[in-house]
């Protein structure tokens, strides 16, 4: 689980954290990320959004 894995990096660390977690993820291991940055949460499988603490859509 990843909450603003990112937030307080440069683009290029950012992108390394954003690479190994694709990694990961490859081997089979599940990556829950949250975060606020559209262009990152496109990077992923599955988007779930919630909005009021609610399950908002799931893409």
């Amino acid at each position: 689980m990843a909450d603003e894995p990112t937030g307080a990096l440069d683009s290029k660390t950012g992108n390394e954290i954003l690479e190994l977690l694709k990694k990961l993820n490859a081997q089979g291991r599940t990556i829950i990320l949250i975060t606020h940055d559209l262009l990152i949460a496109q990077q992923a499988k599955r988007i779930v959004w919630f909005r009021d603490g609610r399950l908002y859509t799931d893409v």
